[in-house]
């Protein structure tokens, strides 16, 4: 399944995930830090949805209540509710 979202109240202004059976398979993120994107993109790559929230909710970026991490686990929080 792909899940499109775009991201609120951070730089990033798209992100496209491939999950399968409950396992992230690739993530892909327009705009925001790419190197930082970069590597979470390739951290998170087989890792199971539940734990990639669970590591990156709540993680916030600067003076921001959010941060492209937390804004991750957002939606892949939707996906687990749809």
């Amino acid at each position: 399944m792909t899940i499109n979202y775009r991201p609120r109240g951070v730089c990033s202004a798209h992100m496209r995930v491939e999950v399968e059976d409950g396992v992230i398979q690739s993530l892909q993120v327009q705009g925001g830090c790419s190197g930082n994107l970069q590597g979470i993109s390739r951290l998170v790559e087989g890792m199971e949805v539940s734990e990639a929230i669970r590591r990156l909710e709540g993680i916030r970026c600067g003076f921001k209540s959010t941060s492209c991490p937390d804004q991750l686990a957002q939606a892949l929080k939707q996906y687990k509710q749809d």
